[in-house]
């Protein structure tokens, strides 16, 4: 039987890591670096992804890391994860990411992501992975989401992958209709 004929739930993998948000995390601004939650965002996607897959799994990619709030020197950082989506050995895990101020009881929704990962075996090849039992409506949703940002994703790609060709071959007249009204002048 292959791994992926066998399921296993959302909720046995889903992952929460918290973090107290110290001053050497802080950047020039006093705020919390964003490439430190960036870290946290990987670390978490990790966890949940190898606890899902019972195998080492690789970044593959992030998507959508909008910082809506900034976070604090001082506060909790919660980071839930949970698959929502699997494919062959892709899993896509949701990231949602809360401050808590615990002096001023507030709770803030900084921001959400998704992190695409790969599970792989010793010598780096995919590797198959559980296939996901979809216990509720939201979940179905968050798969459903997902695949069709994956198809999105693709169908993105490709077309900038033509436009691309295009702007290739653009001289300096060609470009004045791209860059009317940017903020950026041609010399």
């Amino acid at each position: 039987m292959y791994i992926y004929e066998m399921y296993k739930t959302v909720a046995q993998s889903q992952t929460t890591i918290v973090e107290l948000m110290t001053p050497n995390y802080a950047n020039f601004g006093g705020k919390i670096h964003g490439g430190h939650l960036l870290s946290l965002i990987d670390k978490v996607a990790y966890v949940c992804a190898a606890k899902h897959a019972e195998n080492y799994c690789v970044t593959v990619a992030v998507d959508t890391v909008e910082f809506h709030h900034p976070v604090n020197v001082g506060e909790l950082l919660h980071l839930h994860a949970s698959v929502n989506y699997v494919g062959k050995s892709s899993l896509v895990i949701g990231i949602k990411i809360v401050a808590e101020n615990i002096k001023n009881k507030t709770v803030v929704h900084t921001n959400s992501c998704y992190v695409t990962m790969v599970s792989v075996d010793e010598n780096g090849q995919s590797k198959p992975v559980y296939g996901l039992s979809l216990e509720n409506p939201t979940e179905v949703r968050r798969f459903i989401e997902a695949k069709k940002r994956k198809e999105a994703k693709k169908e993105f790609k490709k077309q900038f992958a033509a436009e691309r060709e295009t702007l290739q071959r653009l001289d300096k007249m060609d470009t004045e209709g791209y860059l009317k009204n940017e903020n950026c002048e041609q010399i």
